[in-house]
């Protein structure tokens, strides 16, 4: 089975956004500063329905604010057979 590897760049993201404080994007996120410091540390991986609302915060694509990584040598997974 691959290793899957979730990295973001909310730190960035908020520095390009007018200095965008932790803060700022818990209020427009509807969750706690808490929250995102735990995301934008890699701590916590937000839910689905929480990684749009951020790409939606920054308007940008959720693959834009969230990169996964697949590594691994199982080829077997990667063709969907088993």
């Amino acid at each position: 089975m691959d290793n899957i590897t979730i990295t973001n760049h909310i730190r960035r993201l908020r520095f390009h956004h007018h200095e965008m404080t932790q803060l700022e994007l818990a209020r427009r996120t509807g969750v706690t500063r808490q929250t995102i410091v735990a995301v934008e540390n890699g701590k916590y991986f937000p839910s689905l329905e929480l990684a749009f609302r951020i790409a939606h915060a920054f308007g940008e694509k959720l693959e834009d604010v969230f990169v996964c990584e697949f590594t691994g040598t199982d080829d077997n997974t990667r063709r969907g057979t088993r």
